[in-house]
């Protein structure tokens, strides 16, 4: 039940649901393109991405000092579904702004 209550709170919240928006739309970004694609300060992006992970809905992959999130795989059903439902809102994209390069971010 607990998880459930994570996941659905983790919904609650605008910023959240762009986040998984723009990380189904351009796959496994690094912490430092969201910062730049989105226009978020560090703090604030990554209190958001850690409610989203311990929600279930990413997977975080460390390089050297950086993040790398995703959509996790495989999601269950629930998780799967409201992503689904996300697509269908009409949520204005930032496209994604490239910072690293080769591995390597430029912030």
């Amino acid at each position: 039940m607990e998880v459930f209550l994570k996941s659905v709170s983790a919904l609650n919240d605008e910023t959240r649901v762009l986040l998984l928006r723009f990380l189904d739309e351009n796959g496994e970004v690094c912490v430092c393109d969201l910062q730049g694609s989105l226009g978020m300060i560090q703090s604030r992006l990554s209190r958001h991405l850690k409610i989203l992970k311990d929600a279930g809905f990413l997977r975080v992959q460390r390089r050297g000092t950086w993040a790398y999130y995703s959509i996790r795989s495989p999601l269950d059903r629930f998780r799967s579904e409201a992503l689904e439902e996300i697509k269908y809102l009409s949520i204005n994209l930032p496209p994604l702004q490239k910072l690293s390069d080769n591995g390597e971010c430029k912030i």
